[in-house]
């Protein structure tokens, strides 16, 4: 009886050992499972696979993705800013400017001013973001990863209007869970280009008049002879860029010998604001200069809003084209009403009302460049 009773011990003891054990791993395959389902695999513009967490609730922006994040609608997100201070940021850079209340209190987490990029590992690491987004190469990603122990996505650049700026906002929505507004991004860009396409591919040669973008923002604001040589703008509604076919190679914006500009004459000439103040008083201390320019004399130099951070803030080029297109091509745009398609678009793209408003009011307004004896 004895014997009877210890062997039952035993077994009951072992049978309790064997459901502990399984309950262990039950709690450790769920524990994994669990686990698994809180990640996922993002593919970036890099051909990396980087691990992030299934839902992202905060993010760091770097590099150029501050501009795609508010498009996308996630400028709630961004725990920490690059490349500005939200308390001075001009009315310019409108994707900023209009989530100022949202980034002004920020952590500035590194720089890309003037094409000075750097960042700032132990400031990312404070704020925790879910993940890193950035526009760099390889090396610096690395470098990133390493240094913060946090995922960082790499999108591309973005060139104004391009296919690989479609790829970066596919990949920042795949990332941030917003695909739908991707998509709803991408089919406002092409539709946009489509509309002014249709309006001016069919103009004759001989009725599309030259033109020129000066004055243009890059590492800072330039006079007149600060050019846009390949100009999305003007490429965008068919217009006789009298720059395009320069000697000047694959340079995007230059400046460039201003005695260029007078053997050009182009018939007309599209400043940026940021550059206009610079171009008043080049004219009012050069007047000899300025009266060798046909578009001087028929006063047909113009400002528009300065499209400015690496040739990618959408919203203002989109704008622009339509003004460029109403006055040089005013009869194919003459159903448009400049300001009332510039709110239309800043709305889309910004989320805000009457954003020409604040342009009009910070002065970077669309019209004629004032000129004293002009």
């Amino acid at each position: 009886m004895k014997k009877i009773l210890i062997s039952a011990l035993v077994f009951l003891l072992m049978l309790g050992l064997s459901a502990c054990t399984d309950a262990n791993n039950n709690q450790e395959e769920t524990s994994l499972d669990k686990k698994s389902t809180y990640t996922r695999v993002i593919t970036d513009a890099l051909g990396r696979e980087v691990e992030i967490p299934a839902e992202i609730n905060t993010i760091v922006p770097l590099g150029n993705t501050p501009r795609m994040i508010a498009y996308l609608g996630l400028a709630d997100k961004v725990v920490g800013i690059s490349g500005f201070d939200a308390n001075d940021v001009s009315p310019l850079t409108a994707y900023a400017y209009a989530n100022k209340e949202l980034w002004t209190n920020l952590p500035i987490v590194g720089t890309d001013s003037f094409g000075n990029t750097d960042y700032y590992p132990e400031v990312i690491i404070s704020v925790d973001p879910d993940v890193i987004l950035c526009t760099y190469t390889e090396d610096i990603v690395k470098d990133i990863e390493t240094k913060t122990n946090i995922p960082v996505i790499a999108v591309g650049q973005g060139t104004l209007f391009g296919e690989d700026y479609e790829q970066s906002l596919r990949i920042l929505g795949e990332v941030c869970g917003v695909e739908e507004r991707a998509e709803e991004l991408i089919e406002y860009i092409n539709a946009t280009l489509a509309d002014l396409n249709a309006r001016t591919a069919d103009i004759a040669e001989e009725d599309r008049p030259t033109v020129l973008s000066a004055a243009a923002t890059f590492k800072g604001t330039h006079g007149i002879e600060g050019v846009r040589i390949n100009d999305p703008v003007l490429d965008a509604i068919n217009a006789n860029n009298i720059a395009a076919d320069s000697t000047l190679g694959n340079a995007t914006v230059v400046e460039i010998d201003r005695e260029q500009i007078l053997l050009w004459d182009p018939d007309y000439i599209f400043c940026d604001y940021g550059g206009v103040a610079l171009v008043q008083q080049d004219a009012a201390q050069n007047p000899d200069y300025y009266a060798q320019l046909s578009a001087y004399n028929n006063g047909h130099i113009y400002q528009y809003p300065s499209s400015t951070s690496y040739f990618s803030n959408v919203e203002i080029p989109l704008a622009n084209c339509y003004f460029v297109g109403s006055i040089i091509y005013p009869e194919q745009f003459a159903d448009i009403d400049i300001e009332a398609k510039a709110n239309e678009i800043c709305a889309f793209f910004l989320g805000v009302d009457d954003y020409m408003s604040v342009l009009n009011d910070y002065g970077a307004n669309y019209g004629p460049v004032e000129f004293g004896d002009n």
